[in-house]
């Protein structure tokens, strides 16, 4: 007899999570989004998919070749692929009832139709903050949301991560006094520094530029030092520019709130070599790279945009965002071990389990526990008290509730540590 049995599997760049891993997932998010709360952030969310038209006002290039479009009736519509782009059409959309700056956090899967390869993924989740103005918004904002991605690093007790930060505004205005002509592509060929290595950069480079002025440019990539120092090296450059003056001291000031807002040095550097491909950065721009695992590239981005909403508005409303890559961080802690000693909150603090005719008496216990804030599972299929005590086990539950029919004549309940094997008897009254 012919088999039409469906294999079930799913496509190549998707990502899916067993119950167990998908329970550490949902507890880093969870540390991550309460460090974002408990400093003011509001939670928002926007639609999978939006008007073509909106999503693509500003980008081009490779972004619009990587994006899910269709056609629905007289719509073309798109799938987005980051969050930002939709926050800035939400902010002008409500902007009358939006309090300035506004601060938010989002959390949602984002796509991208990338070439499938390791830790590289189609469908992922960003978690995003952003803060934006309306006409201005102080620089100390970018060291902000880059104190924020700290503290939630922090929080799931992730260690051995290094911000890398510049702005785009030094480089630019550089290669602009200069005269490189060929600026757009050259900052593009910066940006692919370190995926195409030195070698291959240099010889790019130069066939851009030329030799003398490729020396230059190599030359301020490669400033070594403390961030005080390379920030001394960019002001000896005695360049006339304004917006090369303008970056330098923005880069200082996030400097300087980065250490004040708590973010240790040895939490950063300066890296004039970030770029961040993405074209509506304006000034502040970071990427994050596990110390020991940067092959495995940034776990974080962000940077400051000032010009995001212009297709959209007339009105100033400049912003600075950071976004964790949710789905590929956990790949990559999965790969380095990180996952395998991380501590969870458990959800469940008790199970009940009930023991011949006693369930009605347990569902008693299991309601006044709920009453008393405490997180309680109630077993309700008819097994073995091996089996169910295996189910607490495999679910990492320490205390489990034994209720027989004794217990419920003498109004007690049988508390077991499934941890220690001991066992306690209390009054049902003292739940």
């Amino acid at each position: 007899m012919k088999n039409n049995k469906i294999q079930p599997n799913i496509l190549p760049g998707f990502m899916e999570l067993l119950p167990k891993e998908q329970k550490i997932f949902n507890d880093m998010l969870r540390k991550i989004t309460r460090v974002y709360e408990e400093n003011g952030f509001k939670s928002m969310d926007t639609p999978v998919i939006e008007k073509t038209e909106i999503l693509l006002a500003k980008t081009a290039g490779e972004t619009e070749k990587q994006v899910y479009s269709f056609k629905k009736g007289s719509n073309n519509l798109t799938l987005r692929f980051d969050l930002t782009v939709p926050f800035a059409r939400f902010v002008v959309q409500y902007f009358n009832e939006l309090t300035f700056p506004f601060k938010r956090y989002q959390i949602g899967k984002v796509y991208r139709g990338e070439r499938n390869q390791r830790g590289r993924y189609r469908e992922f989740y960003q978690c995003d903050l952003d803060i934006i103005g309306n006409n201005k918004l102080s620089i100390n904002n970018d060291a902000l949301v880059i104190s924020m991605v700290s503290k939630g690093f922090k929080a799931i007790r992730l260690k051995n991560y290094k911000f890398q930060i510049s702005n785009r505004k030094i480089l630019s205005s550089i290669l602009e006094e200069i005269g490189v002509l060929e600026k757009n592509e050259a900052m593009i060929l910066i940006d692919k520094y370190d995926k195409i290595g030195e070698e291959e950069f240099n010889k790019e480079l130069e066939k851009l530029v030329g030799y003398e002025k490729s020396s230059i440019i190599n030359k301020i990539l490669n400033s070594k030092g403390s961030s005080d120092e390379i920030i001394t090296k960019l002001k000896q450059l005695n360049l006339k520019s304004e917006k090369l003056n303008v970056g330098i001291e923005e880069l200082e000031q996030v400097r300087k709130m980065l250490l004040i807002l708590g973010v240790e040095e040895n939490e950063y550097v300066i890296n004039l070599k970030i770029i961040r491909g993405l074209d509506y950065y304006t000034g502040t721009v970071f990427e994050t790279f596990l110390e020991g695992n940067e092959s495995y590239g940034s776990i974080c981005s962000g940077g400051r945009y000032d010009n995001l909403a212009r297709n959209y508005t007339d009105n100033i409303l400049p912003g600075v965002g950071t976004s964790i890559g949710l789905t590929r961080l956990f790949f990559v802690l999965k790969e380095i071990g990180f996952i395998n000693n991380y501590e969870i909150e458990n959800l469940v603090e008790y199970l009940i389990i009930s023991i011949g005719n006693t369930l009605e008496y347990c569902v008693g216990i299991y309601k006044q526990l709920q009453n008393n804030g405490k997180k309680v599972e109630l077993y309700l299929e008819d097994d073995k008290l091996k089996k169910k005590l295996n189910y607490a086990n495999k679910l990492e539950i320490q205390k489990v509730i034994l209720v027989g029919e004794e217990e419920v004549l003498k109004g007690k309940i049988k508390i077991k540590d499934m941890v220690s094997g001991n066992e306690s008897i209390v009054d049902y009254d003292q739940i």
